[in-house]
């Protein structure tokens, strides 16, 4: 009869029938739970904000809200006109996000696709599921706001989302037990007073403040010692290409009749700065001068090292790479006598873009050796000249403008000025320094490296020649290869010269390198390199100058390197017959060579964490703790050589080595199953008598080849139970399943006489299958 009706119904009132006679919803009914999954949601999106400086939170925190209020007073309704509002706000949140999609960089765009589903979700939450999608969605987007943060600024998000996140998980596990009222899970009424057990936040409750704050302080505890301990490698491990700038930027291009480094920091005479104030002298191109306290200047076409004074430090940039590096900007190759210019300079070619993406693909230089993909990510935290700062070779520039150059000297211009809030992504292909291979470079070199790069003032170049084989011949071994020439030439400069803080102007008719040398036996540190690029030069090893930064301090706990102002300086390049151009350092106190992706330092945080103990414990303890750890290291690795040494040695020695390998191993299996049923026995006997019975039926469910998921409840598993056990001993299981549930969960005191022996008929049942 009921048949025959619905099919004289039209499919609309069909469809309505149907609705109306679905059973309803079990809808969540625990206010807190709402409120602490909208507090999730709402640091998730602030965290979101702070890191990727957005403001998203001014619209969607307060609709998020509103959808929360509406969503509980319409928990019991159907709603279905919302829902259908709701998919259409869908379908245009989707449309909208691939309209707007940032192909170079996924992460924002994702963010705010999320945000804006969650806006929409706020309006339908009647089940606790709802509420769990929700918890999902806010830790996704603490995650997204994890990666795109350059600074420490996250770490509050990340402890304000922890602290809610454990009473959400507890109320969330109460509700999947079914205990709907806080009030069923306080102590026994017997033992707190009226006034208490109404209280949900009582000592007894695992609400508390007490055990909220112990299991948070643990929690945190344990995140710090993984921390510390996990390996922490440089940069990030995997592809992904950041790229953002301003629009200004993204359609400029280079001007025809001028295509000169602008450096801000080089202020033509009477040319007034940004406060009308003229900085005459600041960074002049040409004779004494004072440098600019901000931008380095070396960043020009013309780098002029007559000029005295220091900059005050600034932070400019944050890397992100695979490996740390030198962060090269410019090289120049003629040397004036009192600094550098880049020679052509007008020679300037010019790279095409795909149509699709912001990627430039720069051409390599012929290189005769093996080069490792390093991925390297600039973020801009202050103007920088119009020159890209990069690892030597860039491949693969994904930059936000509509063109870019690269000079003769392989230096990547941009057509304006780097500014603050740019980020750009390279690829580059750096070779690896082997220094066996790099001995075999020949002294024959291309006619272009001849005419370029063995330039030097004929006034000098004898002086400078006898020099620079004076210091050679001080050598203990002879020196055959043109990479050991290098090495030896640039250690001996850092030693037998001097940084000198008050240098005097050089005159008007003195050379820089000539005064190095011969009058001050020393100069500043970017001198260090000029003079070892012209000794070089002398020799008949072509070399230039490269400018560029220091690798800058690596933060472990965001994986940027910190790059200042006062990082940049002058290093040594020098062409090395058939494997390119390698830098060498010079100035005292650096490293002889670049830091590169061969100096990866995994247990920096370790590292970090011991200094600190040890500034604060006296020289003696510190000795002894170095010794001990020495010690135990080096017994370690002196006892695994002579164990292999003795099993790889002969035939005896294979076969005592595998019998050796059997025992150990066989005695391993027998100590590691004792010592789990040791612990398992002395666990158990800690436990309260009734979690003693639930724990050893679990035991032997187990063995019997039942085990219990970790995400399943007490509850659910004894519902699987008739799924797989006769009913008798399914009804012993969710018997002893509902006891131990009403007392840990609700509070109830157990019958333990009555479970012992459901128990023991339990295991005779068990044991007979």
């Amino acid at each position: 009869m009921v048949s025959s009706n619905l099919q004289t119904l039209s499919p609309w009132q069909n469809f309505r029938q149907r609705l109306q006679n679905s059973p309803p919803l079990k809808t969540e009914e625990s206010i807190l739970l709402r409120i602490l999954v909208q507090t999730l949601v709402i640091i998730g999106i602030i965290a979101t904000d702070v890191a990727a400086q957005t403001q998203m939170s001014l619209w969607a925190i307060p609709l998020s809200i509103a959808g929360g209020i509406w969503s509980w007073y319409h928990r019991q309704k159907r709603n279905i006109t919302m829902k259908f509002i709701l998919a259409i706000g869908m379908l245009a949140t989707l449309v909208y996000f691939l309209a707007n999609l940032n192909l170079n960089d996924t992460r924002l765009s994702l963010a705010e696709l999320l945000i804006q589903l969650q806006v929409l979700h706020s309006f339908d939450l009647p089940r606790r599921k709802d509420l769990g999608y929700s918890m999902v969605i806010g830790l996704i987007l603490l995650g997204i706001a994890g990666t795109l943060s350059q600074t420490f600024i996250f770490a509050p998000g990340l402890l304000g989302f922890l602290m809610i996140a454990i009473p959400t998980l507890i109320l969330d596990y109460r509700s999947r037990l079914g205990l709907e009222k806080i009030d069923n899970y306080l102590t026994p009424k017997s033992s707190v007073s009226s006034t208490s057990r109404i209280n949900p936040f009582n000592k007894y409750s695992p609400l508390s403040w007490q055990r909220l704050s112990i299991f948070i302080g643990l929690s945190l505890l344990l995140g710090l010692v993984i921390f510390a301990l996990i390996p922490r490698f440089p940069g990030y491990q995997f592809k992904t290409f950041p790229m953002s700038g301003t629009a200004e930027l993204a359609n400029q291009v280079f001007d025809q009749e001028n295509q000169d480094v602008v450096n801000p920091g080089y202020i033509r005479e009477g040319n007034p700065d940004s406060q009308g104030e003229a900085r005459i002298g600041i960074n002049p191109s040409e004779g004494g001068g004072t440098v600019d306290n901000t931008f380095y200047y070396g960043f020009n076409t013309t780098m002029n090292q007559n000029l005295r004074g220091s900059m005050k430090p600034e932070l400019v940039m944050r890397v992100r790479s695979q490996a740390p590096g030198f962060w090269r900007v410019l090289a120049f190759d003629h040397y004036t006598g009192k600094g550098w210019e880049i020679s052509r300079n007008e020679n300037l070619f010019k790279l095409n873009r795909s149509i699709w993406q912001y990627r430039y693909y720069v051409g390599l230089p012929p290189i005769y050796t093996r080069t490792k993909e390093i991925i390297q990510s600039y973020s801009l935290v202050s103007t920088l000249p119009n020159v890209i700062p990069s690892l030597s070779y860039p491949q693969y520039v994904y930059f936000p403008a509509k063109e870019i150059a690269i000079d003769p000297e392989g230096s990547l211009r941009s057509p304006g000025l780097l500014t603050e809030g740019l980020t750009y992504t390279i690829i580059s292909q750096v070779p690896y320094r082997d220094r066996t291979l790099l001995g075999t470079a020949k002294e024959n070199y291309p006619p272009e490296m001849s005419k370029y790069y063995l330039q030097i003032p004929p006034e000098i170049a004898d002086k400078v020649r006898a020099e620079a084989e004076r210091l050679l011949a001080q050598s203990p071994n002879p020196l055959t290869s043109v990479y050991e020439k290098v090495l030896y030439l640039t250690q001996a400069i850092k030693q037998n010269y001097q940084i000198i803080e008050d240098l005097p102007f050089f005159k008007e008719e003195e050379d820089l390198v000539e005064a190095f040398l011969f009058r001050y036996q020393g100069g500043y540190g970017d001198h260090f390199s000029t003079v070892l690029t012209v000794m070089l030069r002398s020799l008949g090893i072509p070399a230039r100058l490269a400018v560029g930064f220091a690798p800058g301090q690596f933060n472990p706990f965001t994986g940027y390197y910190l790059v200042h102002n006062t990082d940049a300086h002058a290093v040594t390049e020098v062409y090395l017959s058939g494997f390119g151009w390698f830098s060498f350092d010079p100035i005292p106190g650096h490293e002889l060579i670049p830091p590169s992706f061969e100096q990866e330092q995994p247990w920096s945080v370790l590292k970090q964490l011991w200094q600190w103990v040890a500034g604060w414990l006296p020289s003696p303890i510190t000795g002894i703790a170095m010794n001990l750890w020495n010690f135990l290291v080096g017994g370690l690795l002196t006892v695994m050589s002579w164990v292999w040494k003795f099993v790889s040695g002969s035939l005896i020695g294979v076969l005592v080595g595998l019998i050796t390998a059997i025992a150990f191993g066989f005695g391993g299996w027998l100590g590691w199953n004792y010592l789990r049923n040791w612990q398992s026995e002395r666990r158990l006997g800690k436990l309260p008598p009734l979690e003693q019975i639930y724990q050893q039926m679990l035991a032997l469910l187990k063995s019997k080849g039942y085990p219990k998921h970790p995400a399943q409840t007490p509850l659910e598993y004894a519902q699987n139970a008739n799924q797989h056990h006769p009913p008798q001993m399914a009804t012993l299981i969710e018997d002893i399943s509902q006891a131990y549930v009403s007392w840990r969960y609700g509070q109830q005191p157990p019958n333990l006489d009555h479970q012992k022996q459901q128990f023991k008929t339990f295991k005779k049942m068990i044991d007979q299958n």
